[in-house]
């Protein structure tokens, strides 16, 4: 005979199954925003957690799926407008905040792979880097949404405080659309920031990010030799279908239809990831990460963006 205490037990776990299913169907709906799902996420697996043991798997599978359709939304093309003098600035900005990342994140004694993820997430293109090298250093949940959380936050106070620091500055829309791409992490943040300081900021800001994001390819790569270099390279061949659909978005116009669809729910399919990433997150989660990772992403940031922001201003790095 089953007890009070076992059907308590019973219907409560039925509800929580339930509670994660909808927020997971929400998530991945396109009604939330990367980091509100991501919020939500960590919300629920403070409180209970993963109710399901597929949902770590599910993770890691669909994030990979989204990283490639992500590909279907990059046209080759616009990103070769940017110009010579936009990889150079691109291919040094990289550097640089690698080379500060990692060294602050031994500094500050951050452990397993965050450091190279939020430095990887700074350095190129937020969410998404940190996406596609994750499963390649076989991140684990934490590390994942410590660092997804702390680019996230960035991204929202970029978003915020930019605009008004390029019209204190007087700023022109070019040196400015230029600042946003080198400085702020996510596409989508770049895009906002620069909407709102003009039309020219906009165009210059989308195509030098889209320069930055074509980065992912080799630094993943890159990542994939240096991990396995004892034990024989394994391949993130997703990083090679998200270069293929990147191909496919730019020469096979016919296809547009499909690719914008595609890219859609490349976009859907990540926000979904994220709040199953957060849902790993749990309270001793987070007593044993501490807050190293976030100081080491704030440092960081404040970093890349003052040193940009620096040579912008003085006419030493224009576009």
């Amino acid at each position: 005979m089953v007890s009070r205490q076992e059907h308590f037990d019973s219907r409560t776990g039925s509800l929580r199954k339930i509670i994660f299913l909808l927020a997971l169907a929400i998530s991945g709906s396109g009604f939330l925003s990367s980091p509100v799902a991501l919020t939500l996420g960590v919300v629920l697996g403070l409180t209970f957690g993963h109710p399901f043991r597929w949902a770590g798997t599910l993770a890691r599978i669909l994030l990979q799926a989204s990283v490639v359709a992500l590909g279907f939304g990059m046209n080759l093309q616009e990103v070769l407008k940017a110009g010579r003098s936009g990889f150079v600035y691109t291919a040094l900005g990289i550097g640089f905040a690698l080379l500060i990342g990692l060294g602050l994140g031994k500094g500050l004694s951050v452990r397993g792979n965050s450091s190279f993820l939020i430095s990887t997430g700074t350095a190129i293109c937020g969410g998404s880097a940190i996406a596609a090298v994750g499963p390649i250093l076989q991140a684990s949940e934490e590390e994942m949404a410590v660092s997804l959380g702390t680019v996230f936050i960035l991204n929202s106070v970029a978003l915020l405080i930019f605009p008004a620091i390029g019209w204190a500055l007087h700023l022109s829309q070019t040196q400015f659309g230029l600042w946003a791409a080198l400085a702020i992490h996510d596409t989508s943040s770049v895009v906002g920031a620069a909407a709102r300081y003009g039309p020219i900021s906009l165009v210059i800001g989308t195509t030098v990010k889209l320069a930055r994001a074509l980065w992912i390819a080799p630094l993943a790569l890159a990542t994939a030799a240096v991990k396995h270099s004892k034990a024989g390279i394994k391949w993130p061949w997703f990083i090679l279908f998200f270069c293929l659909a990147a191909v496919a978005n730019t020469y096979l116009t016919e296809m547009a239809p499909v690719s914008r669809l595609l890219y859609l729910a490349g976009r859907l399919g990540l926000t979904a990831t994220l709040f199953l990433i957060g849902t790993g997150i749990s309270r001793s989660t987070l007593r044993e990460v501490g807050w190293r990772p976030l100081l080491h992403g704030v440092l960081l940031w404040i970093a890349v963006a003052g040193t940009s922001l620096w040579l912008i201003h003085m006419g030493i790095v224009s576009f």
